[in-house]
């Protein structure tokens, strides 16, 4: 999942179809849709995904696609003759490859009315008896039995923008097996301090340019409209800083953006991952990064790592791993998330950035993410202790 967000689209109407389906598992038992999202869900969240060149965008990250191909075609054992769930199936293509590799029986769940394409390329690739595409949230979807294996492309912006992991987690708790496995099984969510990057600074520049145009703006109006503004210039500027100072920004960086090596912040085991957790995170997450050259730190970057390992029960003969990091060459559909420092820190080689983090979800829209950060610049002297020379504290949004 990532780029919903990023281009409006018209809501469609997200009505379920009643399409009923006969189980293997369970002679005689239908398989029946589910509901749709609730239509504030579906205008923020849902509505992209019913489109196909939003599919197609996902589709074509070669490193997200191949990387699911590659963990379910390896390990053929976590899938020959097992039942499969796949949650928000999107055109199914997880789906098509766990029957390829074996499986007796696929549910693909999924919300919007991409259900109704899958079915189609379901049927066109032969596996309409294998692959059971189900219409709704995943919540209120019911399956006739447990299922041995649950894989889903969930991670979103940061890893946790669009709180699809909630949707897994409640199929995980109904609907798997004991011993069962989770595709991906693991997460982790990195931070590292970032030098020189020219889309920190443009953003910089572009709040500062905001005061001349509120002068302009209001100058303006009152030459024009004989309409006075100037009352409400508090509440403008704190909006244009929040949006350039303090909202993310999808960036492809490579790793010579980076001023020190990215350490985890969050490591998820998805087995025994809580909602409380994700949804009213009671300690801070915590990382330290030690900074490699002397220069300015412009801000962070925060990207993720999923892992395909299985279950203890179930373990992989080959782990795969899906990297979001920055890199050289292609890059993948989700980018990182970069935030600026403003102003920059100051560092030097071997000083240490220490990151305090609660990931909360924002008010308006639980999709969303609100940060409430803490970095800390701590500097070694050469006969004592260290020393804290910087710090910045403040919410930093993801949008």
């Amino acid at each position: 999942m990532g780029r919903e967000g990023q281009t409006k689209v018209a809501v469609s109407s997200g009505e379920a179809t009643g399409h009923v389906a006969k189980s293997p598992e369970m002679t005689g038992v239908e398989v029946v849709d589910g509901q749709p999202p609730d239509e504030t869900d579906h205008a923020n969240y849902f509505c992209a995904y019913a489109y196909m060149y939003h599919q197609m965008d996902m589709l074509e990250d070669s490193h997200r696609t191949g990387s699911y191909f590659n963990a379910v075609m390896e390990n053929p054992g976590c899938f020959k003759d097992k039942v499969v769930l796949d949650v928000g199936a999107g055109t199914c293509i997880l789906s098509i490859m766990a029957a390829r590799a074996g499986a007796k029986q696929v549910f693909a769940v999924e919300a919007t009315d991409m259900a109704k394409q899958a079915r189609r390329l379901v049927e066109a690739n032969g596996l309409g008896g294998i692959i059971r595409v189900l219409q709704g949230t995943m919540e209120t979807v019911e399956l006739p039995c447990k299922v041995d294996v649950i894989i889903s492309e969930w991670m979103g912006y940061f890893l946790l923008r669009e709180s699809m992991l909630d949707s897994v987690i409640v199929a995980r708790d109904k609907h798997l097996k004991p011993g069962g496995a989770l595709f991906p099984s693991h997460a982790t969510l990195y931070l590292a301090p970032l030098g020189k990057v020219k889309a920190l600074s443009d953003k910089w520049a572009t709040w500062e340019s905001e005061a001349q145009h509120w002068a302009n703006f209001v100058g303006d109006m009152r030459n024009t409209y004989d309409t006075d503004f100037s009352c409400l210039r508090d509440e403008s500027m704190q909006e244009q800083q929040k949006y350039h100072l303090f909202t993310g920004a999808f960036a492809t960086l490579t790793p010579k953006s980076l001023a020190g090596a990215g350490r985890p912040l969050l490591v998820l085991d998805l087995i025994h991952t809580s909602l409380d957790e994700l949804r009213d995170p009671k300690e801070p997450l915590t990382c330290s990064m030690r900074i490699a050259r002397d220069g300015i730190v412009e801000g962070f970057v925060g990207y993720f790592d999923a892992f395909f390992r299985g279950s203890p029960e179930m373990s992989v003969e080959q782990e795969v791993a899906l990297s979001t990091a920055p890199m050289v060459g292609s890059s993948t559909h989700w980018g990182q998330q970069i935030f600026g420092f403003y102003p920059p820190l100051h560092a030097c080689r071997g000083d240490c950035l220490e990151a305090s983090m609660y990931i909360r979800r924002q008010e308006r829209n639980p999709r969303l993410l609100r940060l409430e950060a803490k970095f800390t610049l701590y500097g070694q002297q050469a006969d004592g202790p260290r020393v804290a020379k910087e710090e910045r504290a403040g919410d930093y949004f993801i949008d």
